[in-house]
């Protein structure tokens, strides 16, 4: 009998591990002639990728979706976002699952290739502001630095402190078609994405800590140390008060400017946050003025300053170039340094470089041919259909509200329109070479793909006046193949940046080293502005708990018994009222039924976002006025809050049952105690946690007196006593005094004068007096502010009355007083203006 042999196959690791590699990059094929990141100008891998590669597949397909899951969701729970210029919401952040590598050879050619283009760009900013003999030596054209906006002329002459006018810059590079890097912008005005660098090292070394620590990953941590002391050295107080100026939650980086603000340990301030007097710029503080040293602006140039700059401008500080003169104040980049990242001076930089550093550009710019100039422009109009057109200072190009077009794009009669526009006035207009991304790996639904990329290096000014550069850097991932330009806006994706060393690479931490380290327990004199907005984030969190605790009472009893008398109206009516009063089921409208059925009024009063009283809109409320302090929040708070709008969106305009508004609402509760339980264990105890504490006292207060007037008046019956026991959660106190059954008196006094119930209006009162009393004073004269003045008077009235005083006018009373008290700590402690938070649809609400 023949017998055949059956062998059996065993696979290890590595076995596994190259099989799941060589299926990833099975199809991964470079674009014709475009340098590609993974595969090398040979045709091969390149060996770090390689390696990569090999250890990434090392891990369990199972575990490896876990982690990107989890990745994602922190993202998500976290509030890592961005917003594109005109959304009126933001978007979560795209983080790519492949990180772009560099290894140490070709990180030395960048690195020595942006430190001498900082230092280039800062000796012509210091030139162009300064002697300006550039433009007296005919080495730069006049009109190629005037036609910019953002030339700002009352800068000539000013001086920075530290005799730098960058202290960051950042310039966005790719691989040309030789394969060697190239500079395709510069970033001198504002540079962003930094913050996002550093978002996305976290989330992908927390996703993979074992792979980034195997990949000997350089570390971000001490560039931003060096950065934080570079500026410090600019001012000459030993504990400078540093601010990170921000344009405010609608920039479009907000997130990551309150993210710096928070890491680097700096002030996060908007323009009302600040003031100029007699040459010295202040932060209002809730305890009076306190002087700004320096400040890292993310605010554009021209409208640092409405008194001699952009005089429409709403979002900078009059008076601050005067500051600037006087050296009172450093600003990092100093104003007017936006001018570099025109194209038209790109044109000039290799002219520069040999003039001013004798040498030639380390790293070359794509070719640009200003028109205006005679011999570039005819260059520009004879080989259109070969270039990209442009405009030369960063505005829309007359006719087509774009800065840059294809000149392979144009018909022959736009072609002919462009040639005249560029012949009439060529100053306006440079030509480019077209410019082909070079491409990086990116997983897309379990393969590898090349995709365009652009990457952007940063560069800081350094305390012993060097230049320092940022271990890694901000990757954006097109997801078109034939993209030209790459932007968050258009669906790009971000890339962590891996600078992979040869050796270990230590652990780093922005924790100083020094011995000799201030011990400090309080965190500085709070901002108005951040003080405005706790207040309103405790009140907005207070009135939601309030509204669900109004719905799950009108769902979850069998509020629909008949009323005793003719005229008296139900408890489920006068829930519904109450909802109506303060919004949450819309305007009122004669043409419809006063009430509706409790399941209808349930589901407008949770979901409808439109009626600014609704569980979500108040949510969506909270959520915008923790966005403005996002840096004082910690990460549990966010995912709190995002859970909350989570549990309340409901697409559906159709009703929910009535027992499901019940758990809704019931659930959305429970988030919300876990998120006041928060905001009480976790916040140190200093004003920022006071005014959160007022706005939630006061709130409470305010809505508990309305609960009491309109569910414990004399025609009240013993359902609305129970349900005014419900809403402010005191039935099991009520029940464990009072053997006897629901009567108004002593429900009166349990809701409205206890003070050792903390449900109490009394309870609420004594809290925010004592918190009044702990609050900074602007004078030391020994008369009472105007809130502890109302707040005392509001606790003695309530202390001397008893059970025998309470009626509904007294009531009335003391919730207009504690409104009163509200008015009085905005006007006390608060910004006024435009940019306050509150929703003026609340205002005088009784």
């Amino acid at each position: 009998m023949t017998g055949r042999t059956r062998h059996h196959t065993t696979h290890t690791p590595e076995d596994a591990a190259a099989l799941r590699v060589a299926d990833w990059t099975r199809d991964y094929t470079p674009l014709t002639g475009v340098p590609d990141e993974y595969i090398g100008p040979d045709g091969k891998p390149r060996a770090h990728w390689t390696t990569f590669l090999n250890a990434f597949a090392a891990i369990n397909h199972n575990e490896m979706d876990r982690r990107f899951a989890s990745a994602d969701r922190y993202i998500r729970d976290m509030g890592v976002s961005y917003r594109s210029f005109g959304d009126n919401s933001e978007r979560a952040w795209p983080l790519s699952h492949i990180p772009l590598l560099i290894d140490e050879k070709e990180w030395a050619i960048i690195s020595a290739g942006v430190i001498q283009r900082a230092e280039l760009l800062d000796r012509v900013l210091s030139d162009l502001y300064g002697p300006a003999t550039l433009i007296s030596s005919g080495a730069l054209p006049a009109a190629a630095v005037t036609g910019s906006g953002d030339f700002l002329r009352p800068m000539i002459g000013l001086t920075p402190r530290n005799k730098r006018w960058l202290n960051l810059y950042a310039v966005d590079i790719g691989r040309g078609p030789d394969g060697r890097w190239w500079v395709l912008g510069d970033r001198t005005q504002a540079p962003s994405g930094a913050g996002y660098a550093l978002e996305n090292r976290l989330v992908l070394s927390r996703a993979f800590p074992q792979l980034y620590s195997q990949m000997n990953v350089e570390r971000l941590a001490p560039f931003f140390r060096e950065f934080r002391d570079g500026l410090t050295s600019a001012t000459e107080r030993h504990d400078p008060r540093i601010c990170l100026l921000s344009s405010g939650s609608w920039s479009e980086t907000y997130f990551e400017q309150a993210y710096l603000a928070r890491y680097l340990g700096f002030l996060l301030v908007e323009g009302e946050d600040l003031f100029v007097r007699d040459g010295i710029v202040y932060v209002r503080t809730i305890a009076g003025p306190k002087r700004a040293d320096i400040l890292w602006r993310r605010v554009d140039g021209d409208f640092c300053d409405p008194l001699e700059l952009n005089a429409s401008s709403r979002l900078g500080i009059p008076g601050l170039l005067n500051a600037i003169r006087s050296g009172s104040v450093n600003v990092a980049n100093m104003p007017g340094s936006g001018l570099l990242e025109s194209r038209a001076l790109m044109s000039f930089l290799p002219r520069l470089a040999r003039h001013l550093l004798g040498e030639d550009l380390l790293i070359p710019n794509i070719a640009t041919w200003w028109c205006g100039q005679s011999h570039e422009r005819n260059h520009v109009i004879n080989n259109m259909q070969n270039l990209a057109l442009a405009s030369a200072f960063g505005q829309p190009i007359s006719g087509w509200d774009q800065t840059l077009i294809s000149g392979t794009d144009l018909s022959p009669q736009l072609a002919a329109q462009m040639r005249s526009d560029i012949e009439q006035r060529g100053v306006d207009y440079v030509g480019q070479e077209i410019v082909q991304l070079s491409t990086t790996p990116f997983m897309n639904h379990g393969r590898l793909e090349p995709r365009p990329f652009v990457l952007r290096v940063y560069v800081s000014a350094t305390a012993d006046g060097s230049w320092n550069v940022m271990p890694g850097g901000f990757c954006r991932v097109s997801d078109r193949l034939d993209a030209r330009a790459i932007s968050m806006r258009d669906g790009a994706s971000s890339a962590d940046v891996w600078l992979l060393s040869d050796k270990p690479v230590a652990a780093a931490t922005l924790l100083p080293t020094a011995d000799d380290i201030n011990i400090t327990r309080y965190l500085g004199n709070l901002p108005s502005r951040a003080a405005d907005n706790l207040f309103w984030f405790g009140r907005y969190v207070e009135r939601l708990e309030a509204t669900l605790r109004l719905v799950r009472s009108l769902c979850g009893r069998g509020l629909y018994h008949a009323a005793h008398l003719e005229n008296e109206l139900s408890s489920a009516q006068k829930l519904q009222q109450l909802l109506r009063a303060w919004g949450a089921l819309g305007e009122s409208d004669k043409t419809k039924p006063a009430f509706m059925p409790s399941a209808t009024a349930a589901t407008l009063a949770l979901h409808k976002s439109s009626h600014y009283g609704s569980a979500l809109a108040l949510t969506k409320s909270a959520l915008r006025a923790a966005s403005v302090i996002r840096e004082r929040l910690s990460p549990d708070a966010w995912r709190l809050l995002h859970a909350l709008e989570t549990n309340l969106n409901h697409d559906s305009d159709e009703p929910i049952s009535e027992p499901e508004a019940y758990d809704r609402a019931n659930d959305a509760l429970q988030l919300t105690a876990a998120l006041s339980g928060l905001m009480k264990e976790n916040i140190n105890r200093v004003a920022g946690w006071r005014f959160l504490e007022l706005g939630r006292r006061i709130e409470r207060a305010i809505n508990t007196c309305r609960f009491a007037r309109h569910l414990s008046d004399q025609n009240a019956s013993e359902g609305d006593l129970d349900v005014l026991l419900d809403l402010i959660d005191s039935h099991i106190t009520y029940h464990s005094r009072y053997l006897i059954g629901l009567a108004r008196k002593p429900v009166r006094d349990l809701v409205l004068l206890d003070p050792f119930n903390p449900r109490s209006v009394a309870f609420q009162v004594e809290r925010t007096h004592d918190h009044l009393k702990n609050l900074p004073r602007l004078s030391d004269n020994g008369m009472l502010e105007l809130p502890q003045r109302i707040a005392q008077k509001l606790a003695t009235d309530l202390a001397t009355s008893n059970e025998n005083d309470i009626n509904t006018a007294m009531i009335l009373t003391s919730e207009r007083n504690l409104m009163s008290l509200a008015d009085a700590i905005a006007q006390r402690f608060f910004l006024h203006g435009a940019a306050t938070t509150p929703d003026q649809k609340w205002k005088g609400l009784v």
